[in-house]
């Protein structure tokens, strides 16, 4: 098999596809779809989002200095696409969406309460590169949808939401699980002969 070399690009797919939400009043809340998002360190937890200085929710951001990152799922996907082609500027996006803004706990920023995870976050840190400027920030607070908590084991069961992820142009909800974190070197259980 031979392998072709392309010119250097974002080929690392696929990616997450959140609707990060912000302002501080009604009248202000705006939300944006955005694919370069991520997790950048556990302790203290912090991550990151990456928006073009042209997009109407780069401003309110970099304002206030705090967003919520709103995890996305199968049911969300058209709203998830349209607050990513159509601007704040001219459009309410909750409103035409039909999404329900709720007061976050820590930050001013609203959460979308149709998200099944919602995460507050506080700027530390911008970052101007090229296309695109990195907000580096601390996350203060996590809210997640009760639904998805197995009392009796104490888990949250994320899967369960048909997150949504991004790859080269495409919406794909996630799959089935092929395996877990250390499932490559766990030891088998070897299974013991019933005595009869």
């Amino acid at each position: 098999m031979s392998k072709l070399l392309w010119k250097p690009g974002t080929m690392i797919y696929p990616v997450p596809a959140v609707m990060v939400s912000c302002g501080s009043e009604p009248d202000e809340y705006n939300i944006i779809t955005v694919s370069w998002a991520g997790t950048i360190c556990t302790d203290p937890a912090m991550c990151y989002v990456s928006i073009r200085p042209s997009r109407h929710s780069y401003g309110i951001i970099k304002k206030y200095g705090e967003f919520v990152v709103n995890l996305t799922t199968k049911s969300l996907a058209f709203a998830t696409d349209w607050c990513g082609v159509k601007s704040g500027k001219d459009h309410n996006k909750f409103i035409e969406m039909g999404l329900t803004p709720l007061p976050a706990s820590k930050v001013k920023a609203p959460l979308i309460k149709e998200s099944p995870v919602n995460i507050e976050c506080r700027v530390r840190e911008i970052k101007e590169f090229g296309s695109h400027h990195m907000f580096i920030s601390d996350v203060v607070a996590v809210n997640a949808d009760e639904e998805y908590l197995d009392k009796k084991n104490g888990l949250f069961k994320l899967n369960d939401a048909a997150l949504l992820c991004y790859s080269h142009g495409n919406y794909y909800e996630t799959g089935k699980m092929i395996g877990k974190f250390g499932f490559s070197v766990e030891k088998k259980k070897k299974k013991r002969r019933k005595r009869e």
